[in-house]
């Protein structure tokens, strides 16, 4: 999927960006120029989503801080699971993981050797501490609730699931993974991330939906990311864009590559292709 209009300047509607390792600096946290440009952005009427697989309340501070509730905006939370407004928390779409599909995946991650977790009343849920799980709480910074029981405590349904493990041996168990369960989406989001949720799930299907909502066509859309989980919507926007850092074996898979998420790569986005 390659742009042939790269050399003009396109009348985009719709700025997508993904979080962590994309518009997030390493330390977690959204540059100066960033958010200058985003303001900017917003101030001449393009809609800014935000995109992860972050569970919505680990999103909502970051889109305040962009003025997002300010300009009727919208977030698309556990890598499309969960479509929010910004403003009055408003679910306009929602798919989960059946409870009997989490204990599937439990029962997996066993004979993986991999950790698991779930996200339920706001907190992850595991019955072990490792580093990626100390990753995870860092990232969202969401309560660890650690259980003597996964299965027991997972009664109801939830968005989404995570194997952690080292990220070697992870992207094997990605393989057999999606042999093993292949009516889930299944997709890294980090290396050591293994993100599982309902089938037909992912960041591009919930952005159709969006696009579809606020009247705006596939041509007028531009999607930034860096891993695997954005290769989606990355191939569906009117304008594919990965920041310099992305996941290497994905470096062919956009239009265009910018900066990285150290290096303003967003603003950079917007200045080439959006103010005018």
């Amino acid at each position: 999927m390659f742009n042939s209009n790269l050399g003009q300047i396109m009348p985009y509607k719709m700025l997508v960006l993904d979080m962590d390792d994309t518009l997030l600096t390493d330390d977690h946290k959204i540059s100066a120029l960033n958010k200058e440009m985003i303001l900017k952005a917003q101030k001449q009427g393009i809609h800014v989503i935000l995109a992860s697989g972050r569970p919505t309340s680990a999103m909502t501070v970051f889109a305040k801080e962009l003025e997002m509730d300010l300009n009727n905006s919208y977030i698309i939370s556990f890598n499309g699971g969960i479509i929010s407004s910004v403003k009055d928390d408003e679910v306009l779409f929602k798919q989960t993981l059946s409870k009997e599909q989490i204990h599937e995946l439990y029962n997996f991650s066993i004979k993986s050797k991999t950790d698991i977790i779930t996200y339920i009343n706001n907190e992850i849920v595991s019955e072990k501490d490792s580093e990626y799980i100390e990753i995870e709480k860092n990232i969202t910074g969401l309560t660890h609730n650690k259980v003597t029981s996964f299965l027991e405590a997972v009664t109801t349904n939830a968005v989404k699931c995570i194997l952690l493990e080292e990220p070697s041996y992870l992207k094997k168990v990605e393989v057999e993974l999606k042999v093993a369960m292949p009516h889930l989406s299944i997709t890294m989001s980090k290396p050591f991330f293994l993100e599982v949720a309902q089938h037909g799930i992912d960041k591009a299907e919930s952005l159709k939906l969006l696009a579809k909502k606020l009247n705006i066509s596939q041509s007028e859309i531009i999607a930034v990311g860096n891993a695997e989980n954005d290769l989606t919507m990355i191939e569906y926007a009117g304008l594919g864009v990965w920041v310099d850092n992305v996941t290497p074996e994905l470096r062919d898979k956009a239009d265009v590559i910018v900066a990285s998420n150290n290096n303003n790569g967003v603003a950079e986005v917007i200045q080439k292709y959006i103010l005018t």
